[in-house]
């Protein structure tokens, strides 16, 4: 098999969470490109326009709604993705949510619904699709990190505590899912130009203070996740487990 080919998706079946548009859409793209059908969730809006462009390409693809929030919704999700499309080959969770205020008057409320969100729900998803995959004897996932799975951040006490969160859960999956041939990995991104980062980019200060610490001088694209995500989703790195994989045009090197 060539390196080429080891990249290929070809036959198998990816479930993206948050696929609706920014860089869940552009993964869920990028992985049928590569040669995958893909399962297209949204969490508040269908991913229909993803699911079209995956179309396009010839690829199958399905659109499914499930508000990540409510602690049913990770399961009935998986159950309809199931029925439809078969026990996804690869997953990549990369739905979350983001709620800014002082730590001192942190919303508790908001804190339980980010870390439902952003971290409760992906261990669910990743106990659900892991268990397929286990049984199958091979299988790809891809957590969606942060840059604060590393660092503390400023106003986000519970975005930082789920980012972390994810880290650590994706090396414990993997120590226990290595040696049976399922990878568990995750991307790390850095500052991309999303919704979750409006607000920043709206703020002058901090806009220019982000962009001041950035190598590449700019904000990333979702397309600029497009080459890590099928990296992880393929076999050109089945002897990669447990890797937190940062993109983020060199902050952390800063």
């Amino acid at each position: 098999m060539s390196i080429l080919d080891r990249f290929r998706l070809d036959g198998k079946t990816a479930l993206v969470t948050g696929a609706a548009s920014g860089l869940g859409a552009a993964i869920a793209v990028a992985l049928a490109e590569a040669g995958a059908n893909v399962a297209c969730h949204g969490n508040r809006r269908a991913a229909d326009e993803t699911a079209a462009k995956i179309r396009a390409l010839g690829r199958k693809a399905e659109s499914f709604t499930a508000e990540l929030a409510k602690p049913e919704a990770a399961a009935e999700l998986f159950a309809a993705v199931k029925a439809k499309m078969g026990a996804p080959d690869i997953l990549v969770n990369n739905a979350g949510t983001i709620y800014r205020e002082n730590a001192e008057t942190h919303n508790l409320e908001s804190w339980m619904q980010v870390l439902q969100v952003n971290l409760t729900s992906v261990f669910e998803l990743c106990q659900l699709a892991g268990s397929a995959m286990l049984e199958k004897g091979q299988g790809k996932i891809v957590n969606i990190a942060s840059l604060l799975s590393f660092q503390g951040g400023i106003r986000v006490p519970s975005y930082a505590a789920s980012k972390g969160g994810v880290a650590q859960l994706t090396k414990a999956l993997a120590n226990e899912w290595a040696g049976r041939n399922v990878q568990v990995n995750a991307i790390a991104p850095g500052y991309f130009a999303t919704t979750n980062t409006e607000a920043l980019r709206a703020d002058e200060v901090r806009n220019r203070d982000i962009l001041g610490r950035i190598p590449a001088g700019r904000w990333g694209e979702p397309d600029d996740l497009a080459g890590a995500a099928v990296f992880l989703a393929s076999r050109a790195s089945d002897y990669v487990n447990g890797e937190i994989l940062v993109v983020d045009g060199g902050w952390m090197a800063r």
